[in-house]
């Protein structure tokens, strides 16, 4: 059993279903309008037996329905299950015991059988792994879905995050798979690589970045909404100018242009637009580390290209007073000195700068560029290593990002509303050669280096 401290009483529960499209992915493939892939949270059932909710380890992860036993069960109405033909579905789910099977019915808890996950142990009730299953056949248009839990025994047995539909296996909608020729070709250059002698006199922190200015502003999201201009809120973008709906991995390869140093890195990086007073405040600079939070760095490869993954969450509106974490703050001289009229925002000292820092997942699955949710083909390391579903380490990146404002009592806006909604998006493209120098470098040995990959 792993039930919370103070489970309370497992009541039926109604809530509003806000059934979230993280990407209405409608980019053209071969002239042919694609199907949209449809993510649904657990949390935003429209009715529930036996469910309790809990926030998931990892960060942006959002809420996950938690404690599942056989017999409890979620519906969710006017999910988009699209038109005839085979329909791609896939589960995020966690579960220390390995037992039991998550169902999706249509229509009903006994209804027709849409898909079935077997559920085996993952390592741990935060260790979330994504289960994909196939249906042939299947309702078309939006439909009411029941999950139903199944087990021989009756203790829990399963965490859910969320569930995707989508027509599946089309590169751009959902899953994205590497090239792998072209994925052992980049590792076997880098293998091949001999590491520079570290001096004597280096940091030993495995560590370097890319030194970016603001570049451009569009309503654009070459993740979330590929190929529909003007479909996202505003994103500040900072590296390749190039960016907009319609980029891809071979246009940002193709484009020299870029707000970032080195020269080499040509990737795409995006944040929500700031606003004060109504007035946009672009960052004055952003500095992108790429480092290492294993217990051996060793381990870590470079990103392959085209690599996509989002942190932070653009859906999350809370409260963030003085102390929350992953939070607005003011670094410089005399610091923070109060707090907005909300409390959700800090006031800086003249001499201080409003900043935040944003660290992305480090660990991979190893076999996708991207994912329906953008980031469950990723995982957090906390236990200083990657194994399980992600047994891959790629370099920790962070954005560390700063304003020209100090702030006012007034606070601010971004495009995606409360300062909880801080996300980023990193769409990788660099020269092989320098990145792979650098992670074998900097991050293997574990020597601080700078913008020029020196020590």
């Amino acid at each position: 059993m792993h039930r919370s401290p103070n489970p309370g009483t497992r009541t039926l529960l109604a809530a509003a279903l806000t059934t979230v499209l993280t990407g209405a992915l409608c980019l053209a493939v071969a002239g042919t309008a694609a199907a949209a892939t449809t993510v649904v949270q657990a949390e935003a059932y429209a009715a529930q037996s036996g469910v309790q909710l809990e926030s998931t380890g990892d960060t942006g992860g959002g809420q996950n329905a938690a404690y599942l036993a056989t017999g409890d069960w979620m519906r969710y109405d006017g999910v988009d299950l699209g038109a005839a033909g085979a329909l791609t579905v896939a589960a995020r789910v966690s579960s220390a015991v390995g037992t039991g099977s998550v169902e999706l019915r249509t229509g009903s808890a006994t209804g027709p059988l849409l898909a079935q996950f077997p559920i085996t142990a993952t390592g741990g009730w935060q260790n979330w792994v994504t289960l994909t299953a196939t249906a042939a056949t299947h309702p078309t248009g939006a439909q009411t879905v029941f999950a139903v839990m199944r087990n021989t025994g009756p203790g829990d047995f399963v965490n859910i995050n969320w569930f995707s539909f989508g027509s599946g296996g089309t590169p751009g909608h959902g899953w994205v798979p590497i090239d792998q020729v072209r994925w052992n070709a980049q590792l076997a250059e880098f293998r091949a690589m001999t590491p520079r002698p570290v001096p004597a006199n280096s940091v030993r922190v495995p560590e370097f970045n890319a030194s970016c200015l603001y570049s451009h502003s569009r309503p654009d999201d070459p993740i979330v909404f590929p190929g529909m201009a003007g479909a996202s809120h505003m994103h500040s973008f900072i590296g390749n100018d190039g960016t907009d709906a319609n980029t891809t991995t071979d246009t940002l390869l193709r484009n020299a242009g870029t707000s970032c140093r080195p020269a080499e890195d040509l990737s795409a990086y995006w944040i929500p637009s700031l606003y004060e007073r109504g007035q946009v405040v672009e960052p004055k600079d952003v500095v992108v580390y790429y480092g290492s939070r294993l217990t051996n760095a060793a381990a870590t490869v470079p990103f392959p290209q085209g690599f996509r993954m989002i942190a932070g969450d653009a859906r999350l509106q809370a409260p963030t007073p003085a102390g929350s974490v992953n939070q607005f703050y003011c670094a410089g001289a005399g610091g923070e000195i109060g707090r907005s009229a909300d409390g959700n925002w800090p006031r800086c000292a003249p001499g201080a700068t409003l900043m935040f820092q944003l660290v992305f997942p480090d660990c991979w699955d190893g076999v996708h560029l991207d994912s329906p949710t953008h980031k469950a083909h990723v995982a957090y390391t906390y236990d200083g290593t990657c194994g399980g579903a992600f047994p891959v380490a790629i370099p920790s990146i962070s954005f560390l990002i700063a304003y020209p404002t100090s702030g006012s009592a007034d606070g601010f806006q971004l495009s995606s509303k409360m300062a909880s909604s801080m996300h980023g998006d990193a769409f990788l493209a660099w020269d092989n050669a320098a990145l792979g120098h650098r992670v074998k470098n900097c991050v293997v040995q574990r020597a601080k280096c700078n913008t020029a990959g020196d020590f």
